[in-house]
């Protein structure tokens, strides 16, 4: 693959995907959603035992680059169509690999970075790693990421977390159930590489069906799921609320709602 947005590296049976826009605190556009898409459809049929996902620079992802939101305002409700399928397809591309799965967070991971992170098996954590889900702040909503958070950390905390749109350190993260432990900085490369070789000394055949039995058991919920979050998603897009909460953002002001 001919990739800018993301790099792709092997180390043994250990593959590393990193979210490569640091100037941009690896904030994603469409061409990142498609270079990550093809890099875990990619990876599914590689011989590679283990995938860790990070970011490169100190963030892990920011979320969508407000850039794309702006230039995404004018389009037709087609286009929005297709760019939550575009979602769908990259956040379910990670969610069915076949191997393990492991989230390395430094910095902010926030909305659809944040859905990213909680979606691999394992998220590792640095102490100074951020978690939220912000889409209600500038009037969006947090459609597809939605299924996969209430799929892990239940009905009570997603409420909480998407509507409030609060920024939540790793220490709460990890109580609330959204990450898997927390690292000091000194420390973190090595706790991630100490984790990926401990899973990859397990089958890697048994490893493939436990997870596969695992997904099988909400798949008709998860389907069902993501169909209604592309049609919220794309209806979101044409909200008066979501141009307000755009302009509020870039103006520095407090939205009019």
């Amino acid at each position: 693959m001919d990739l800018k947005t993301i790099t792709v590296a092997d180390s043994g049976p250990i593959r590393t995907i990193t979210l490569n826009r640091p100037a941009r605190r690896n904030a994603m556009t469409p061409e990142m959603q498609v270079e990550l898409t093809e890099a875990f459809e990619e990876a599914a049929t590689s011989s590679a035992r283990v995938v860790v996902l990070t970011g490169a620079g100190g963030a892990f992802c920011s979320g969508l680059d407000l850039a794309v939101l702006r230039e995404m305002q004018d389009v037709s409700p087609s286009d929005h169509h297709a760019e939550a399928e575009r979602v769908a397809r990259l956040f379910l591309a990670l969610h069915d690999l076949p191997m393990p799965t492991i989230a390395a967070v430094q910095g902010p991971a926030i909305a659809g970075g944040c859905g990213l992170a909680i979606i691999c098996d394992f998220t590792v954590a640095a102490s100074d790693a951020t978690f939220g889900f912000t889409e209600v702040r500038i009037g969006f909503i947090p459609a597809v990421v939605s299924v996969f958070l209430a799929l892990h950390v239940g009905e009570k905390i997603s409420r909480d977390l998407l509507l409030t749109g609060r920024i939540i350190n790793s220490e709460e993260a990890l109580r609330l159930g959204l990450i898997t432990s927390v690292v000091a900085p000194q420390e973190f490369a090595v706790r991630v590489t100490a984790l990926a070789e401990t899973l990859t000394a397990n089958s890697p055949q048994s490893l493939a069906a436990t997870k596969r039995l695992v997904n099988e058991r909400r798949k008709p919920h998860l389907d069902s799921a993501i169909l209604g979050a592309i049609d919220a998603y794309t209806e979101a897009r044409s909200n008066s609320d979501l141009r307000e909460g755009l302009a509020a953002f870039l103006e520095k002001r407090k939205p009019n709602w």
